[in-house]
């Protein structure tokens, strides 16, 4: 019998999220600014939640943050997951105010706190780099 591979499933990045991940592609993270009230967000929606204003800025931003909140998965959700697990999801904090979901790689998953400095790195899958998170000192 042969074992199927699944391939994990990844953005179709389009329309006005694309400098987010075109950005990616070169080791930079970009998020939003408000115009109107000056909240900074993820790529998520033209629509700002705090103001409901469409007028935006992109900037670059540090890509430092901490663990706000984590989670380690040792049930299959996915076909495609099953060499991972246990594998991690967690919520960073950046410095810049937004939260972005991703995984940190490079420790153990029960070396995970909240409140862990960590930074961003993308990593290329396919034609897409993702953002992960490393533990910083």
């Amino acid at each position: 019998m042969t074992e199927e591979i699944v391939d994990k499933p990844l953005p179709s990045p389009s329309g006005f999220a694309e400098p987010f991940w075109e950005a990616g592609a070169e080791g930079r993270l970009l998020l939003i600014r408000c115009k109107s009230c000056n909240e900074s967000r993820v790529p998520s929606s033209e629509v700002c939640p705090n103001c409901l204003s469409v007028d935006f800025e992109w900037y670059e931003a540090s890509g430092l943050g901490v663990i706000y909140t984590y989670g380690v998965m040792h049930r299959l959700y996915h076909p495609a997951f099953e060499q991972d697990l246990p594998y991690n999801l967690v919520v960073v904090e950046l410095q810049e105010g937004p939260h972005l979901p991703g995984n940190i790689i490079g420790i153990e998953n029960d070396a995970l706190r909240v409140g862990m400095p960590v930074q961003v790195v993308w990593q290329k899958y396919s034609d897409i780099s993702i953002p992960r998170f490393q533990a910083t000192t």
